[in-house]
């Protein structure tokens, strides 16, 4: 294979892989946005009291989703170009972007019992206060539960648990999903780094040969 045959084939393996990214930057800007805007999420947290710490790490999630489609198109563009200045820019934001990623991993594991916490002690104040209210039955159509660890409800339907053991259950899995993804998303971004590296390192060697 000739030296601009290399080069070609550097070129293109290197705009594969950024589509592959800007891909992966779909996905986790769609998880993070279902997170952000699921109808069940919302009717448990959309009090005026309701506590915001959940969102925080979505939020975390969608601008790092946003900024990984962003320096994939960058990298796509470079790599058809050719342009050192937006390969620059694309390992740049490849840096920020792990960075975001993994703190949203190591904040939805960090604070997850936090986050869990806050929502029992939002829902116990709410219920305490009018357990007929719009808000505690949203909580209990939502998690299919009634009443609290300290005031349970008399005669509950068959396989209802009390609303905070589900609260548990229900942002559990919230939370390791903004963990997983973010931490997972986080791995991949230091092996494309290196990919990208290699890669743009052997496309200027086979350049500087010709």
């Amino acid at each position: 294979m000739s030296k601009v045959d290399e080069m070609r084939c550097g070129k293109y393996l290197l705009f594969v892989f950024n589509f592959i990214f800007w891909l992966m930057g779909s996905f986790v800007l769609a998880v993070g946005l279902w997170l952000r805007f699921d109808p069940e999420t919302v009717s448990l947290l959309n009090g005026d009291k309701a506590p915001d710490t959940f969102f925080i790490g979505v939020y975390i999630l969608i601008g790092a989703g946003i900024l990984v489609m962003l320096v994939g198109f960058f990298g796509c563009c470079g790599a058809v170009r050719e342009s050192q200045c937006l390969l620059g820019s694309f390992f740049a934001c490849l840096l920020i972007i792990f960075c975001a990623e993994l703190a949203a991993g190591v904040f939805g594991f960090l604070n997850k019992d936090k986050i869990i916490k806050d929502v029992q002690t939002y829902y116990t104040i709410n219920y305490n206060e009018n357990n007929n209210g719009t808000l505690i039955i949203s909580y209990q159509k939502v998690l299919n539960c009634c009443g609290t660890t300290e005031y349970p409800c008399p005669d509950p339907p068959k396989d209802t648990k009390d609303c905070e053991t589900g609260i548990e259950e229900f942002f559990n899995t919230k939370l390791y999903i903004i963990g997983y993804v973010g931490i997972g998303i986080a791995g991949v971004m230091i092996i494309g780094m290196i990919f990208s590296m290699v890669l743009c390192c052997a496309i200027r060697n086979s350049r500087e040969v010709i």
